[in-house]
């Protein structure tokens, strides 16, 4: 399993200034409910169209702190409900990242398991298709490998690289100590001089 200690505390703004566009989720895959910022290894399932068997089969297969990243065929189906968040939470699965739909949102909220998804329908999928487990996956326009990082809260979802999260890690702990020594002040002042440049390049003028 990926050593994912300190990503917790990395925000996803962070991790996308430093690995670029290609590894963030599309804005599609948001948040169910105000859940805390999880960090944890990918577990990969891909799921056809109207069926969640094999994230059914994942909730019992995932180790503890993991981050089960779904590719679903469909948004007509919910992929898991209540209990199946609920066995997830039990075992120590840290969240569901998935790019496709679930149900039961009331129940889960309730719980407090972190869901990532495009959203929310009343009707389950079927559970007859068996597939591969931890094989590469696209989530919200992102190839995930099982044993990347996945970094998720309000802000969007960013996938580490697993062969890169070392020099990622600490590139981002030096940027946010980076941040944290500035003022506003200071911040403002760069900022401003560097947007004037900016301007005065492209020929503006007050």
């Amino acid at each position: 399993m990926s050593d994912v200690t300190g990503f917790d505390n990395v925000p996803p703004t962070t991790l996308a200034d430093i690995l670029g566009r290609e590894q963030v989720m599309d804005c599609g895959i948001r948040p169910l409910w105000p859940s805390p910022r999880v960090a944890g290894p990918a577990f990969t399932v891909r799921c056809p169209p109207g069926d969640n068997l094999m994230l059914h089969a994942a909730v019992h297969r995932a180790q503890p702190g993991s981050v089960i990243v779904v590719e679903s065929g469909d948004l007509d189906y919910a992929l898991a409900g209540g209990n199946v968040c609920a066995i997830a939470q039990r075992r120590g699965v840290a969240a569901f990242v998935a790019d496709g739909v679930i149900r039961d949102l009331a129940e889960v909220r309730a719980m407090g398991f972190p869901v990532f998804a495009r959203g929310v329908i009343p009707i389950p999928g079927a559970k007859t298709e068996a597939r591969p487990l931890n094989v590469r996956v696209r989530c919200g326009g992102v190839d995930v490998n099982a044993g990347d990082v996945v970094v998720a809260d309000e802000e969007g979802v960013v996938v580490v690289p697993h062969g890169r999260q070392e020099e990622v890690r600490l590139a981002a702990e030096a940027r946010l100590a980076k941040e944290a020594a500035e003022s506003l002040d200071a911040w403002e002042a760069a900022h401003r001089a560097r947007i004037n440049r900016i301007l005065c390049d492209k020929g503006f003028e007050d």
